[in-house]
C-alpha cells in the first residue's frame, strides 16, 4: 500500500468535537426559553414604565404578571408531558403567539393608553412564529388581532362614551388593519426563502456525506479515512489519549473474484463491510482504503480492546458461508498497532501495514499485533479470548522489558 494522498483535504474535527460544537443557528432548549422570557419582560418593562409615570394602574401590572406566569407554566407543563409531540407543529408557535396577542389585547382593554405599545409588540409576536406558522394561520392571527382590537375599541366607547378616545383608537385600528396584512404577506416571502435555504442546506449536507462514502459499500472512502487518520493523530498528540489503527485485507480476493465473478466479489465486499461496521463502536472510523484493503481507526482506545474487536471481526467473517467458493468461506488478515506520540502518520500506518503483511505471510486468517517500539515502555502480550460477550476480559501477560518490534499473532 501507499499513503500518498493524506494532505489532499483539510483536517476534520473529531466526532467528539463535532458533538460539542453546535452549528450556527441551532439553540438549546434553555436558550429558546430565555428568548421567550426576554421578549415577555420587554413588554412588561414598558408597562411598568407607564405605571411609574402614573398612566397605568397597579392592578394592570399584577394582571399582566399573572398572565405571563400562567402562560409560561402552562406551556412548560405541556412540553414536559410530551403532549406537543402528538401534534403536527410540535413547537406550538401558533398557540404561543395567539395567547401573547390575547394578553396584549387584555392589557389594552384595561388600560387604553397601552395601545401605543400594542402594535409594535404585536408585530414582534407575529415575527416570533414566522418560520413555523403556515401563511394561512398567520393571516388568521392577523385577522384575530384586528378583530380583537376593534372589539376592545367598541367596549371602550360603550363603557366611557368618549368620542375623542374613539377617534384616536379608530385611527390606530385603521393603521393596524392596513399594516398587519402587509406584514403577514412579507413574512410569507421570508418564510419561503427560509424553506428554500433549508432544503439547499440539506442537499449540501447529503452531497458532503456522499462524497465521504464509498458508493459500493457505504463505509467511508479512502480520502475521508486517510484525512480522519491524520486528524486523530493530531488529536492524540494534543491530548495524550490512546489511538489504535488496524489494516484489514481480505485473503485471496483474486480467487474470490475468479470463483464468483466481479458481481459476486462486490457482494463479498459488501458483506464484509457490513460485518465490520456491526462490530465497531459509533466513534470508531471504518473505511475502504482501496480494493479489498480497509482501515479501522480506534480513537481513544488502547491496544487490548482494539485487538479484541479485530479478532471478533475476523471470527465473524470466517463464520460466513459462501456458495461457489472452493472452501465456502472468506477470511481476512488484520494488522493492528497503537500510536506512539510524536511519530508521523506514515510511520504509524506502516507499522499496521507491516503487521498485516506478517499476518499474510504467517498463514492468513489471523490478527497480528505490532507493538510500539518506544524505549522504557513495558511489552504487553495480548491474546484475544473467545467472543462470549462484550464484557469478556482478554487474557493479558506482562513480561519483562520491551522487545523492540515484538509481534503477536492470533487466530
Amino acid at each position: 500500500m501507499d499513503f500518498d494522498d493524506s494532505a489532499s483535504e483539510g483536517i476534520r474535527l473529531s466526532r467528539r468535537e463535532l458533538d460539542m460544537r453546535r452549528l450556527p443557528g441551532q439553540r438549546t432548549t434553555l436558550q429558546k426559553w430565555l428568548i421567550v422570557v426576554c421578549l415577555l419582560c420587554l413588554y412588561l418593562m414598558v408597562v411598568v414604565v407607564f405605571h411609574a409615570l402614573g398612566m397605568v394602574q397597579p392592578r394592570t401590572v399584577y394582571a399582566l404578571v399573572a398572565m405571563m406566569g400562567g402562560g409560561l407554566l402552562l406551556f412548560l407543563l405541556i412540553f414536559r408531558s410530551g403532549v406537543n409531540r402528538r401534534l403536527r407543529e410540535k413547537r406550538l408557535k401558533f398557540p404561543i403567539v395567539f395567547l401573547a396577542l390575547t394578553g396584549m389585547l387584555a392589557v389594552f382593554y384595561l388600560e387604553p393608553v397601552t395601545q401605543i405599545v400594542l402594535a409594535p409588540f404585536a408585530f414582534v409576536a407575529l415575527a416570533y412564529g414566522m418560520y413555523r406558522i403556515r401563511r394561512a394561520l398567520a393571516y388568521l392571527l392577523g385577522f384575530y388581532l384586528i378583530a380583537g382590537y376593534a372589539a376592545v375599541v367598541a367596549l371602550h366607547y360603550w363603557e366611557q362614551q368618549n368620542a375623542a378616545l374613539l377617534r384616536l383608537e379608530l385611527m390606530h385600528l385603521l393603521a393596524l388593519g392596513a399594516a398587519v396584512p402587509a406584514f403577514v404577506f412579507l413574512i410569507g416571502k421570508v418564510q419561503l426563502l427560509h424553506h428554500i435555504l433549508h432544503r439547499a442546506n440539506r442537499k449540501i449536507k447529503n452531497i458532503q456525506e456522499d462524497a465521504q462514502r464509498d458508493t459500493l459499500l457505504g463505509c467511508y472512502n479512502r480520502r475521508y479515512i486517510v484525512t480522519a487518520l491524520e486528524e486523530q493523530q493530531q488529536l492524540a498528540d494534543e491530548t495524550g489519549i490512546p489511538l489504535c489503527l488496524a489494516v484489514i485485507d481480505l485473503d485471496h480476493f483474486k480467487r474470490i473474484n475468479d470463483a464468483l465473478g466481479h458481481l459476486g466479489g462486490d457482494e463479498v465486499l459488501r458483506a464484509f463491510a457490513r460485518v465490520a461496521q456491526e462490530n465497531v463502536r459509533a466513534e470508531d472510523i471504518f473505511g475502504r482504503y482501496g480494493g479489498e484493503e480497509f482501515l479501522l481507526i480506534f480513537p481513544g482506545t488502547a491496544l487490548l480492546p482494539a485487538l479484541n474487536t479485530c479478532e471478533r471481526i475476523r471470527a465473524q467473517v470466517e463464520a460466513q458461508t459462501w456458495k461457489g467458493l472452493p472452501r465456502g468461506r472468506v477470511t481476512v488478515s488484520i494488522g493492528v498497532t497503537q500510536y506512539v506520540p510524536g511519530e508521523s502518520v506514515l510511520e504509524f500506518f506502516s507499522r499496521a501495514d507491516t503487521a498485516t503483511y506478517l499476518a499474510k505471510e504467517g498463514g492468513r486468517n489471523q490478527v497480528v499485533v505490532e507493538e510500539p517500539t518506544r524505549k522504557g515502555d513495558p511489552s504487553v502480550t495480548v491474546q484475544p479470548v473467545p467472543d462470549d460477550g462484550e464484557d469478556a476480559e482478554p487474557a493479558v501477560t506482562v513480561p519483562t522489558p520491551l522487545h523492540p518490534g515484538r509481534r503477536y499473532a492470533s487466530g
